[in-house]
């Protein structure tokens, strides 16, 4: 053994480990010097392990999971751990007894397995540690065993080949420990591979289907092979929801939103303390203050708001910046495989270089590629899940405050406005999230991209990057402009949206009025200028695509041509060209996401200001109402001076209000419209603004509100509201507010779903559920809203007498009752009388008679109308009530259709049921028939090729045919362009020059122009394609649906028809387009790489097959999975959206009853249902971008190895095209998976608005010529008619046969289900004849095209509908009359008044569903749009609960005086309007039962003179 000199024993391996680099490179077979492996190679897994071991262990500390007991696993990894640690220290030892022995041993072999051995202790020391801390499989380990063995496998190839070549000099104690080494590392590597059980009282232990992810192994983590069992349901079947996985913990709403709450209250507070200083720090001195200075605190003051952003990066950053570092690591290995591309090039222009040069370099870019495919989906999979979680708390967050806003601050935003914060602009953040890094790595690429481009090509780069940069700003102003054509469309969008909101609302009230083509052609008109909007966007779409298709290659050009003119000795090589190429791809990247990242931002910082300013938004007062101790006082409620108003700026609506009431009183409040009695009781729930005066209520509050609020649940749950379910006392909650009938003829009893808003119930019934859950709920004071308007007389004096009055359910509970029934007063222990704001009298019933005094004359005004009706209440007896659901009618066939009518077209008609079809009814209460509407339905299976086939024909085959032509063009063009490229790389070097370069760079040129006119081209055809196919689908569907009958409507919920002119429309206008283009850009690109490599090395072919027949394989695994899980996952985002819709909707119930706990674990248990469906999407995208990647990556290698192999038929120029296409491959496989998957969910609009096509239809008669004032004398004659409600039932109406003469006044009653509503309906045709027909003017309606009938004849219907949109529109939507006409018409209907005082008189905007006129004027405008219109035949639907009495007067006399000489049918509910009537039909069970004057009805005894003997008219 060489004797080491002691100058050299200070530096002992730095001599001889890098002396001798060629021995290892330039040789055939390569070999690293033993010193080498014995220092670098030893230390460098103990340094990875001693660098990372104490963030490892601080990490651990804070992020406990409990513990996990002792495996078999975890014991054998500490007995390998223990014994390489021996292994180590056994080398130690027999290193220095072999020193005792005299030999000269350097310190390098004591030094590095000493290191070693400290080194396996501490690897054995972190197992254990993790075990305690509940790590299951830890990456840290695995790649510390990866990285030993790696470097171990050097030497232990340095070592057979040293035993093999001299075996004479070989240490056998050395050896032999160094395999045991070897053999116990791979061992512990592949024990690293195993996943550990999970730690004791963890989640996934109690849970039924807890997500695999916690548990996997490190390996299945970062390749996401533990979502694989899930792939493989959803491919063998659709997947359901109970297939998904719970969330984590991490991401559930009650963990994160309360931190997003938390944070965000410390910055309000932050803000609020800094407020206080500032006020503070006011002048002492008393000194007028500078204007200036008063500017200044006013900016100071705009500061003052809280950061939201601050709030969302405390709670979010920490997680989000390991994103961060997977970023930059990516971002650098991304310019490795240009580098490699060098170094191959070069090693094919070098015969002398030895082979396993290539195949090292091959094995490197492969290895390379993975990792980075690996690091990028890691980084998309935290980016993703951040973004959920952001939303997750954005949404939570919104919910809760929506639950305490004032209503000052509500009415500052509409609902719809509020609902989109949580769709909208949480979904912003969610998509900004995955590309917020790219504002900092961005540059970072490109900088670095300069850098090497400037290595390869010199000063010629410059050239390039100008070109690059002038793109940006173009590419900006077209993202600018972009953006305001964005904004216009969304406009018209909204206006679209909003009118057929209405359109579809109101779609009986149009049908009635025959107006559906005045509102289609109003569609029609936003439509088209939607489609101008779209039109610019589609041409700046084509100028975009265009710059991004073209600037790489106009880079490419401009920098070579640069190059080779600067300088004729410069000459155009392989390697310049195609590392250069390569690298200008990688730059295209980032220059192009900048302006989208930007815009983007742009977009979030609005959506962040609009959540600002709403969570910001001030809160209702804890202390408006204050709640004394049981004992405190005897009085239950009392007002003390009290002025209140509806926000804090506001003037009072409520002035000097002083009440005390009793417990245990019954007050009643009355009062003209609008004198705020509703208010009062908003005063004591403390939903107004207090600004004087004190408020008590004692004990628990339960509120009825004007306006019933009715969830979309069971009817059951809708009494409970959340309360234990007691039988008894629900059974005589029930029975007091006269639910009992209605139950009967509800389908599915109390278990009947209720649609959004009650559709299915009437007015009456929803009041009644309202009252029934106040009542259930047992509390001490109960405020009522006017309870009984809504009900019909007899069913109020029912509900009075059972419930709120003296001997009802709730004596001796404090009642206020806001009323306009007189009958109740007498019984009242209280009355307030309010007459604007203020309370003028109070007193008992007799008292106030004896004062004269305003309450006397409201009695007197209304008593003189109500005698005749003794019984009470403002209505007669005959309500639409007792059996008003009946329009539920349902008979067996329910079983076969699982529909039933949904009432909200036919809730006012309730004659369908007839005493037959009720014991079918009974029959039919099944679960079925207790559902009330058609579901959206998720569809299943694959999209057909019919679909791709009909959207083909909406753009035009031509077209069609004409946009794949140009594509190919486009291509093959690019794929010429590249490949005279390598030609001319590959041209001869003479004397330092290439000779044709000029003319090579021509023809480089001009192929490169094709490519450009071919790309504008596609653009343009594409987009305009797009835009005629959206214009065609929309016009059908629009036409499709107002045709349809009103049994559709009922069937179908609106926003199922919402959902298709939004949703669908938006997609088809405005992704399908850029989806094909993308699809068919990344198809071609695909074939084209794959086409380039296999010219250049015809071997792959051996190999594309298999790995095409693999991707086509993951491909379709992937859609089956993941087209299900997008299908679920918007099947549940809607229910978070109409929850909280519903939510704001009953704020003030919510308030009232103390619900917001219950609601807001409702919220968050809904959108963890949608989060539920969306994270394995996430997850699943994920997984299918590392197997394709694997799949490129493959490609990659392959056709390198292959370009190795056959070096020497090879042209470098040749192998450069072939190298740099298959380093693009991986992108655009993964797009064209994405795309396809893309195209395959987003074609499904098609398919969804083309169904509607196919429904039923109205029937369209021909037009017959009328004369022009048909029907002139307005003589009715029906013959033997009869009608249905649906093919199926039973006929509602029948073999009635009636004759009225033109002009007669003919009254029409019976009790509720005798039919009279049918008739109208058979009148208008609404309903089509089963039998018989009706003539009117001798003309059989039948044989009149709908819309002429219905023209010509006018109802005023029974609940009011107007329209957004000007007050003349709502009267004239056809412009069909003159101002003066309009104005005599609103005069005569007692409403000129009223408009002229308005500021813009006719034009004065009725907001959605006239919700800004009080309900008797709305009823005062259906009245003046019939006197307008002014026919021969005037229908009226007698509206009886909606009006107060006056109102009622003014509509009968109007009719009196107008419509004298017409022929009039009133549906009376209350007798004694009809009393005057020449004559009165009454029905009976579908059948006419007598026809005759009142006077001889009266006289006859029969079933009218009944009914007048109950309304006390005779």
């Amino acid at each position: 053994v060489q004797r080491i000199s002691g100058d050299e024993m200070k530096h002992p391996f730095v001599l001889s480990c890098f002396q001798d680099w060629n021995r290892t490179w330039q040789t055939h077979n390569p070999d690293l010097t033993p010193c080498f492996q014995n220092t670098v190679l030893v230390w460098i897994p103990c340094l990875y392990l001693w660098l990372f071991a104490p963030f490892y262990i601080l990490y651990l500390k804070r992020n406990d999971c409990g513990y996990i007991c002792m495996t078999h696993l975890n014991r054998a990894k500490t007995v390998i751990g223990f014994t390489l640690w021996l292994i180590c220290w056994a080398d130690v030892f027999y290193s220095f007894w072999e020193r005792s022995h005299g030999a000269a041993i350097a310190p390098v072999y004591l030094v590095s397995p000493t290191m070693l051995g400290v080194t396996m202790l501490l690897a054995t020391f972190l197992i254990q540690y993790e075990r305690m801390k509940g790590v299951q499989s830890s990456g840290v380990m695995l790649n510390f065993w990866l990285i030993a063995i790696v470097c171990a496998t050097v030497t232990f190839r340095s070592k057979i080949l040293h035993a093999l070549n001299e075996p004479a000099s070989v240490n056998v104690f050395k050896y032999t420990t160094f395999y045991i080494y070897y053999t116990m590392l791979l061992i512990s590597l592949i024990l690293a591979c195993l996943s550990d059980q999970p730690p004791l009282f963890s989640q996934a232990v109690k849970d039924s289907n807890p997500c695999p992810e916690s548990g996997a192994s490190f390996l299945s983590r970062i390749t996401f092979w533990w979502i694989t069992g899930l792939m493989v349901t959803g491919y063998k079947r659709p997947l359901e929801e109970k297939d998904l996985w719970s969330l984590n913990t991490e991401d559930k709403s009650q963990r994160v939103v309360p931190q997003l709450v938390r944070r965000w209250d410390q910055e309000c507070n932050k803000v609020k303390r800094s407020e206080v200083r500032t006020a503070k720090g006011e002048k002492k001195d008393g000194q007028p203050i500078e204007e200036s200075e008063i500017l200044l605190a006013k900016t100071l003051q705009k500061t003052g708001e809280p950061s939201l952003f601050c709030a969302l990066c405390r709670t979010f950053g920490p997680y989000f910046l390991v994103s961060s570092l997977y970023k930059i690591i990516h971002d650098i290995l991304m310019f490795v495989g240009p580098e490699i591309l060098r170094l191959l090039i070069q090693f094919v222009n070098d015969s002398s270089a030895p082979t396993w040069h290539g195949y090292f370099y091959t094995t490197l870019l492969f290895v390379c590629t993975c990792v980075q495919t690996l690091i990028l989906q890691k980084y998309f999979h935290v980016c993703f899940v951040t973004g959920m979680r952001l939303r997750t708390a954005i949404v939570g967050a919104v919910y809760r405050k929506a639950l305490v806003i004032t209503n000052a601050a509500r009415r500052t935003s509409t609902v719809g406005e509020i609902v989109n914060l949580m769709s909208v602009d949480a979904q912003r953040f969610m998509d900004l999230i995955t590309y917020i890094n790219m504002i900092w790595s961005a540059p970072l690429q490109v900088i670095l991209a300069l850098y090497f481009l400037w290595q390869n090509l010199g000063p010629s780069v410059l050239a390039g990057v100008a070109v690059m940069v002038l793109m940006v700003p173009v590419n900006a102003v077209i993202a600018m402009k972009t953006k305001t054509y964005q904004v216009a469309q969304m406009k018209s969008k909204d206006n679209r949206i909003k009118l057929m909101n209405e359109v579809l609302n109101g779609i009986k009230v149009l049908k009635l009025y025959a107006w559906e083509l005045a509102f289609k052609d109003k569609v029609s008109a936003i439509r088209e200028s939607e489609l101008r909007v779209l039109k610019k966007t589609a041409y700046l779409g084509a100028v975009s695509t265009f710059t991004w298709v073209c600037a790489p290659f106009l880079v490419a050009l401009s920098t070579f041509a640069v190059y080779v003119l600067m300088d004729e000795h410069n000459i155009l090589d392989a390697q310049k060209a195609f590392v250069s190429l390569a690298l200008f791809n990688i730059l295209r990247f980032p220059l192009n996401m900048l302006p989208m990242v930007i815009s983007s931002m742009v977009q979030a910082s609005v959506s962040m200001k609009r959540l600002r300013v709403f969570l910001s938004h001030e809160e209702l007062d804890e202390d408006n109402v204050e709640r004394p101790a049981i004992t405190a006082s005897p009085d239950s409620i009392r007002i003390v001076d009290g002025a209140f108003s509806w926000s804090k700026d506001d003037s009072p609506t409520l002035k000097r209000i002083n009440v005390r009431i009793p417990e245990g009183a019954l007050v009643a409040v009355v009062g003209h419209v609008g004198s705020g009695k509703s208010s009062l009781l908003s005063a004591l729930l403390g939903e107004m603004q207090k600004q004087e005066g004190s408020v008590s209520i004692k004990g628990s509050v339960a509120y009825v509100p004007q306006q019933a609020w009715i969830q979309n649940t069971t009817l059951k749950d809708n009494i409970l509201f959340g309360r234990d379910a007691k039988d008894s006392w629900y059974q005589k909650v029930v029975e007091a507010c006269a639910l009992l009938p209605d139950l009967e003829i509800l389908p599915g009893g109390d278990l009947t779903e209720i649609g959004e808003k009650g559709v299915n119930l009437s007015g009456g019934q929803k009041q009644r559920v309202s009252v029934a859950r106040a009542i259930y709920c047992n509390c001490a004071v109960y405020l009522l809203d006017d309870p009984l308007s809504a009900v019909d007389a007899h069913v109020g004096k029912h509900i009075f007498e059972k419930v709120i009055g003296p001997q009802g359910l709730l004596q001796g509970r404090t009642r206020v009752l806001v009323t306009h029934g007189l009958s109740f007063l007498p019984q009242a222990d209280l009355i307030l009388v309010m007459v604007d704001g203020e309370i003028t009298e109070m007193g008992s019933y007799t008292e106030l008679l004896g004062r004269q005094g305003a309450f006397a004359e409201f009695l007197r005004t209304y008593t003189n109308t109500e005698q005749e009706e003794s019984v009470g209440g403002e209505a007669g007896l005959l309500i639409s009530e007792l059996l008003s659901c009946v329009s539920c009618s349902i008979s067996v066939s329910c079983r076969q259709s699982q529909i039933s009518l949904n009432a909200a077209g036919t809730s006012k008609t309730p004659e369908k049921t007839e005493p037959n079809d009720v014991a079918a009814a009974k029959k039919a209460k099944s679960t079925e028939a207790a559902r009330l509407t058609e579901a959206d339905k998720a569809n299943t299976g694959r999209v057909k090729l019919s679909v791709f086939w009909e959207y083909m024909k909406a753009i035009g085959l031509p077209l069609s045919i004409f946009s794949i032509f140009l594509f190919f063009c486009h291509h093959l063009s690019s794929l010429g362009s590249n490949y005279w490229l390598s030609l001319w790389t590959d041209d001869p070097v003479i004397n330092n020059t290439q000779p044709n370069s000029e003319m090579r760079l021509g023809v480089y040129g001009a192929l490169g122009l094709t490519q450009g006119i071919a790309v504008f081209c596609y653009s343009v055809a594409v987009s305009v394609g797009g835009i005629l196919a959206s214009r065609y689908l929309h016009q059908t569907m629009l036409y499709n649906v107002l045709r349809s009958p009103m049994s559709f409507f009922e069937r179908t919920p609106s926003g199922n028809l919402v959902n298709r002119f939004a949703k669908e429309t938006d997609t088809i206008d405005s992704v399908i387009p850029s989806i094909i283009k993308m699809f068919m850009g990344s198809m071609f690109n695909v074939l084209g790489s794959c086409a380039v490599i296999l010219i250049a090395t015809p071997l792959v072919a051996i190999i594309i097959p298999p790995l095409g027949l693999l991707y086509f394989f993951v491909q379709r695994f992937y859609v089956a999975s993941s087209r299900q899980l997008k299908r679920l996952e918007s099947v549940s985002r809607s229910p978070v959206y109409t929850h909280f819709n519903e939510t704001l909707l009953g704020t003030s119930v919510i308030r009232a009853f103390g619900e917001q706990q219950r609601f807001i674990r409702e919220s968050d248990g809904r959108v963890d249902l949608n989060q539920k469906a969306y994270f394995p999407s996430i997850v699943a995208n994920r997984w299918l971008a590392v197997r394709l990647e694997f799949v490129g990556n493959c490609i990659v290698a392959f056709a390198a190895l292959f370009a190795v192999m056959a070096r020497d038929s090879l042209s470098p120029g040749i192998m450069g095209l072939s190298i740099s296409y298959a380093l693009q491959v991986t992108t655009s496989l993964n797009w064209l998976v994405r795309m396809s998957s893309e195209v395959e969910t987003n074609i499904v609009a098609v398919e969804r608005v083309k169904e509607y096509g196919d429904t039923e239809k109205e029937v369209s008669a021909p037009h017959s010529t009328l004369p022009a004032g048909w029907p002139t004398t307005g003589h009715i004659e029906i013959r033997n008619f009869g009608l249905r409600y649906r093919e199926d039932l039973e006929l509602a109406i029948s073999d009635i046969s009636v004759n009225i003469e033109g002009g007669e006044k003919v009254g029409i009653v019976g009790r509720t289900g005798a039919g009279k509503s049918s008739l109208t309906l058979g009148l208008f045709r609404i309903i089509e004849a089963a039998q018989g027909e009706i003539c009117v003017d001798g003309v059989n309606i039948a044989e009149l095209g709908l819309h002429e009938l219905r023209s010509r004849i006018t109802i005023i219907p029974q609940d009011p509908v107007l329209f957004s949109g000007s007050l003349r529109m709502n009267l004239d939507p056809f412009d069909g009359y003159t101002d003066e006409e309009v104005w005599r018409a609103l005069e005569l209907a007692h409403l000129k008044n009223f408009v002229s005082g308005l500021p813009d008189k006719l034009n004065h905007e009725c907001s959605e569903g006239g919700e800004n006129l009080s309900l008797g004027q709305r009823q005062l405008v259906c009245l003046a749009r019939a006197l307008l219109r002014k026919t021969k035949i005037l229908v009226l639907d007698e509206a009886t609960a909606a009006v107060d009495l006056e109102t009622d007067n003014l509509i009968q006399s109007t009719i009196r005086t107008q419509f004298e000489d017409c022929t009039v049918l009133t549906i009376a509910h209350r007798l004694n309007t009809i009393m005057d009537y020449t004559r009165v039909l009454v029905l009976d069970k579908g059948q006419m039962a007598e026809f005759d004057s009142p006077s001889n009805l009266t006289a006859k005894k029969g079933i009218f003179y009944k009914m007048a003997k109950d309304s006390g008219l005779v």
